[in-house]
């Protein structure tokens, strides 16, 4: 139980953090953000330690469902009404800017075949065509869809990816160009100027802790801004070529994708758990999986599930990210709201340059 498709066993891990380490600036949290954090840093010339209290990417970062889609959680044109259209449009922008660069910089993890809404009511058609309308009138991509998955729309600039892979690649890549990086090493204390763990203590001129799942839990002060809330998945055996790109149905509450193997990542039915389903908990539950071989079922495919686990993922009543100086000199960025693999590689570099007192060159969130 609550081993991801996307482990393979051959991780080698990083040493725990032991003693005291002087540097400029301290990430807490090895994912997606944290690492995207360190590795900007790096780009600036500084010096930066990083720790995680499990593995890299042992949270939401290694155990999400792989779709990198544009935008904020809010569909495109939610996101319009609630948030205004230039800021929707300059996030829109900047998320598929960041799709590519993530494709550049890991091609080997990331696959450019685009996602699927899919409905699963009239009501949730018409936002469909609500959603695609307000795309288009942007001048950005999407198509009406109808094909054997259901009726919605084609997003031709999303991705799929390996989510672990990827954040242990990025890891290889950052230790190698000087970033001093630590497992199991969880935080017990932080302040603008010192990090301590159990065995060691980091000594900085910034912290910048990159967490979704759990933010609130390390730091209190975001009680009630964030929640953590258990996104239950698990994947089948290799069934015949029949997914090519990753589907998002009933208002993304299912999703799924099969991988190049075959096998099939399944995940969703959140809302079905009800209040149960917001906890700090990371383990599967027998009712929660039952449903999900239902949706399984429900899709015509009987393969045998190989894999169940969950990730905790924070989310704002808002759906839009944290991204703020808690503490002097602490930066927090988490609170993706299910969306985090784009959204936190984007606030991850934003939060560098905020670290450094700069603002980085077309900045969204942290400008």
């Amino acid at each position: 139980m609550s081993t991801p498709v996307w482990e393979d066993g051959k991780w080698q891990g990083f040493p725990r953090l032991e003693g005291t380490l002087k540097t400029e600036f301290c990430v807490v949290g090895l994912g997606g953000s944290g690492l995207a954090a360190v590795r900007e840093l790096l780009r600036l010339g500084r010096r930066v330690v990083g720790v995680d209290a499990g593995p890299v990417a042992a949270g939401a970062a290694g155990r999400n469902g792989g779709f990198l889609l544009a935008g904020l959680a809010k569909f495109y044109h939610q996101a319009v009404q609630e948030h205004g259209h230039g800021f929707a449009q300059r996030v829109y922008q900047a998320t598929l800017a960041q799709i590519d660069q993530m494709a550049r910089e890991t091609p080997e993890v990331i696959r450019r075949v685009g996602s699927l809404r899919i409905a699963a009511s009239e009501e949730e058609l018409q936002d469909c065509r609500a959603h695609l309308e307000a795309l288009r009138a942007d001048g950005f991509r999407a198509l009406p869809y109808e094909g054997p998955e259901g009726q919605g729309i084609l997003l031709p600039d999303d991705a799929a990816m390996n989510p672990l892979l990827r954040c242990r690649t990025l890891a290889q890549q950052a230790r190698e160009a000087g970033a001093l990086l630590f497992e199991h090493s969880p935080v017990l204390e932080i302040s603008g100027n010192e990090v301590r763990t159990p065995q060691g203590r980091v000594r900085c001129s910034g912290v910048l802790v990159a967490v979704d799942g759990g933010l609130e839990r390390l730091l209190p002060e975001l009680s009630g801004r964030v929640r953590t809330a258990r996104l239950q998945m698990l994947a089948t055996a290799p069934i015949p070529p029949r997914f090519p790109r990753p589907v998002y149905r009933r208002w993304g509450y299912d999703y799924w994708q099969q991988l190049p193997d075959g096998r099939l990542a399944l995940g969703g039915l959140r809302d079905l758990g009800g209040e149960a389903e917001w906890t700090l908990s990371s383990q599967p539950t027998p009712q929660l999986q039952q449903a999900l071989e239902g949706l399984l079922t429900s899709l015509g495919v009987q393969a045998p599930v190989v894999h169940r686990w969950a990730a905790l993922v924070g989310y704002t009543p808002t759906g839009l990210p944290i991204a703020e100086e808690v503490r002097p000199g602490v930066w927090a960025i988490g609170g993706y709201s299910g969306t985090g693999n784009v959204l936190g590689a984007l606030l991850g570099q934003e939060a560098a340059w905020a670290l450094c007192g700069k603002r980085r060159p077309g900045a969204v969130f942290l400008a």
